[in-house]
């Protein structure tokens, strides 16, 4: 489940003081320098976004974007990160210290502008968008170009939920976004170099998958009203890899809701649970999931919950990332343990 839409807001007296502030110093300090390649202009989501030289001062408003960038040695241009939903990898630790965190969600926009940016970046339109944080047009207004995840590209994002796609989101598109942030940064080489490790990993899970037909559910949070993968984001892609059944495969919607009667009746082989650390909705964590599935009347006769077939999995490795690869090898790797494939 993407970002909340709980955002922070601050009064017009002061966004209007931010704007002007932010104004002033950007036109002093984003004067482009000669940069061999520059200025070169990227098609993001049907806009044409310029960069006029090699960002020095980003802001990621998104763990999914930030992890890209850090996977890149971009630490030393970056300048913020925002919404977390999980510790960041492990190999990024070192150089994640080095960028200041604004917020562990959504900052506010005050917030942002106070940071000076040279580049916004975000995984999510529900962050950089109409509603969130800020929209690509205000930053354009300042001089500031956005950059968001092409994941939300062909997602409709009309409405209070998490969108919903047409079509199934493939792993290439993730690549993409790879390697167009690469592009953005003139770190093309460290781009190629990215893709080319998640594109041997992807096909070394992918050999690793059941025999048999395995039906799964992905919970990604919240115990009263859950949040299902529904056929088409991140765990569609994890599904499709490995060839699961996603039981609700039937719903093109990102992260429907549904009741846990519904759920109990599908009766999935294995229940894949989000294990998030964030604090935003109820049953975060793994271990509060499990105890609540054991402890309800419906769930506790579940197959999957009589069994105990839990496979856990980062709440980022469940959005639209890098670390989907690691989702997906997780549940291959979960699905071994469990016995469900050699």
């Amino acid at each position: 489940m993407p970002a909340s839409r709980s955002l922070a807001s601050i009064s017009a007296a002061s966004l209007v003081l931010a704007l002007s502030a932010c104004a002033s110093s950007s036109s002093e300090r984003l004067q482009p320098t000669s940069e061999a390649g520059y200025p070169r202009t990227i098609d993001n989501c049907g806009r044409q976004v310029t960069i006029e030289a090699p960002p020095r001062r980003a802001v990621s408003l998104n763990q999914g974007s930030t992890e890209i960038l850090l996977s890149l040695g971009l630490a030393d241009r970056m300048v913020g990160t925002a919404t977390w939903t999980d510790p960041v990898r492990e190999n990024l630790k070192v150089d994640n210290a080095k960028v200041e965190r604004l917020a562990d969600n959504a900052p506010s926009y005050e917030r942002v502008l106070e940071a000076e940016p040279d580049l916004v970046t975000a995984s999510f339109a529900s962050t950089l968008g109409e509603g969130g944080v800020t929209t690509p047009d205000a930053l354009e207004r300042l001089g500031v170009p956005s950059y968001l995840s092409p994941a939300e590209c062909a997602k409709d994002n009309e409405g209070d939920d998490d969108g919903s796609r047409d079509a199934p989101l493939g792993i290439e598109t993730i690549y993409q976004e790879v390697q167009e942030l690469a592009e953005i940064f003139g770190a093309e080489a460290e781009g190629q170099a990215l893709v080319d490790d998640l594109t041997a990993r992807m096909e070394a899970a992918a050999a690793q998958a059941p025999e048999d037909e395995v039906s799964v559910l992905f919970w990604f949070a919240n115990s009263e009203s859950p949040y299902l993968a529904g056929c088409c984001g991140a765990p569609g892609i994890i599904s499709r890899t490995l060839g699961l059944k996603n039981v609700f495969d039937d719903t093109q919607a990102e992260w429907p809701q549904a009741n846990w009667e519904t759920v109990a009746q599908r009766d999935p082989d294995v229940l894949v649970i989000g294990d998030l650390t964030r604090k935003s909705q109820t049953a975060e964590t793994a271990a509060a999931k499990i105890a609540y599935l054991e402890s309800h009347p419906v769930t506790r006769e579940m197959t999957a919950v009589e069994e105990r077939r839990y496979i856990t999995l980062t709440g980022a490795a469940m959005n639209p990332s890098i670390r989907t690869v690691d989702g997906v090898e997780q549940v291959a790797e979960g699905l071994r343990e469990l016995g469900l494939s050699e």
